[in-house]
């Protein structure tokens, strides 16, 4: 599971009753009317702002009262082993009733996921917010659940802002380097965070691609890197952050849990984050203020989306209950709790509409209002994990001095077209 320590202590995500999900309801007991579901779920790490899993039994237990003959068995799995596990469990023919996972695609191509439809009513799986609905379909079939939810936005230090002289938030590339630029003449060791580390540098990039017209993606489906706009993207970081010193010492090697804990200590002045930062921020009463990531000309970039995903499958027969239960847990009441209360964001317009609606929830409404616009990495791949391993690889070494954007680009699409045969 990519990004987190920090970030899923969460993002994504619906945290709290997508955690709930960590349930394991087994098979029904000879001569019993109570089905058990097996449900294996990630545990996470204590870092800044960290809580994902914190409501999981008070969300069981809510939903075994409410359906006592369906019982739930957790299982937690620390979130860096999650998908490796799931993967040999369903090798080895002992694939849980639901799981989450970063990757689904290759499940659903393989015919072991129920698809949504076989899941959920048509209200409930229309609710859905449709760009994340999108982005766990394979061949027009949505199979992959959003689950910790998230898109990020501009984080900067408000007291650093104020001590540098400037008066906002940058809404262009050319404001972003000035305010760069000046938080450097007033001493910050990293006036941008530029996360570019192995631990979700293709967050960070695809931030930037989107920015300017660039992505991972052409017209056509699948990959394609080496487009003018993308090397424009990367040679304008490289020329005109890196270079000139305004992304600190080593941007190919920073990855978002140090970031935000820099940015928490005052060494980063400005950075791309999600919702969880919030939440640590907040209970030190840090300086902070957020605003949408510019495009290069000015203005409001599409925000990447993220998430992870939870699946259903097919191997023991149990759609009813597994329907069921996540019906539960997509439900209005249960969405919002998860949704707001773990610093991650709702995945229904019926729970996005209640927490947009709450003034105790505030703070989350401008990552809410954004996710209609969300775009995704092509997680709908077989491929992509390949893919994303070679992006985090490589990415970095094309913003520092002496790289070739041109060439990392290119050898990421030979990457991926190897990883598409």
């Amino acid at each position: 599971m990519r990004r987190r320590q920090f970030l899923t202590n969460s993002a994504g995500l619906t945290g709290a009753s997508v955690s709930a999900l960590g349930l394991g309801l087994s098979a029904c007991s000879p001569g019993s009317d109570t089905t058990t579901l097996k449900v294996l779920v990630a545990s996470y790490d204590k870092s800044v702002g960290s809580s994902i899993g914190d409501q999981w039994g008070g969300l069981v237990s809510a939903f075994e009262k409410a359906h006592p003959t369906v019982k739930i068995a957790l299982e937690r799995v620390p979130f860096d082993k999650l998908d490796r596990t799931l993967a040999r469990r369903v090798k080895d023919g002992e694939a849980p009733d639901i799981a989450q996972s970063n990757v689904f695609a290759p499940y659903a191509e393989d015919d072991q996921l129920y698809g949504a439809s076989d899941l959920f009513d048509i209200r409930t799986e229309a609710d859905f917010t449709r760009s994340y609905a999108e982005a766990g379909s394979v061949k027009h079939i949505q199979y992959g659940i959003p689950f910790l939810a998230s898109t990020p936005r501009l984080f900067y230090n408000k007291a650093l802002f104020k001590q540098a002289a400037i008066t906002g938030a940058p809404t262009s590339w050319d404001e972003l380097r000035a305010a760069a630029v000046a938080l450097k003449g007033i001493g910050v060791k990293t006036p941008y965070g530029l996360q570019l580390g192995p631990e979700a540098a293709e967050d960070e990039a695809l931030s930037w691609l989107l920015a300017d017209e660039g992505g991972y993606a052409g017209l056509a489906a699948g990959y394609d890197f080496n487009t003018a706009a993308n090397v424009r993207t990367l040679t304008w970081l490289r020329d005109e952050l890196v270079a000139k010193g305004l992304a600190g010492a080593d941007p190919a090697g920073l990855n978002r849990t140090a970031a935000y804990e820099q940015f928490m200590r005052g060494r980063i002045g400005m950075l791309i984050a999600h919702p969880v930062l919030m939440g640590a921020a907040d209970k030190v009463k840090f300086p902070y203020a957020h605003a949408a990531f510019p495009t290069r000309s000015g203005g409001a970039a599409a925000p990447v989306g993220l998430s992870d995903w939870l699946m259903a499958f097919k191997q023991n027969g149990r759609s009813e209950a597994c329907g069921t239960f996540l019906r539960y847990l997509y439900g209005r009441k249960s969405a919002k709790t998860y949704g707001g209360g773990q610093a991650a964001l709702p995945v229904t317009g019926s729970a996005s509409a209640a927490l947009r609606a709450d003034p105790a929830q505030r703070p989350l409404w401008k990552f809410i209002d954004q996710m209609p616009q969300a775009q995704f990495q092509p997680v709908s791949l077989r491929s992509w994990p390949t893919v994303r391993a070679a992006i985090r690889k490589e990415i970095g070494a094309a913003v520092t001095k002496g790289g070739d954007p041109g060439a990392v680009l290119a050898s990421l699409d030979t990457t991926a077209a190897q990883a598409e045969l």
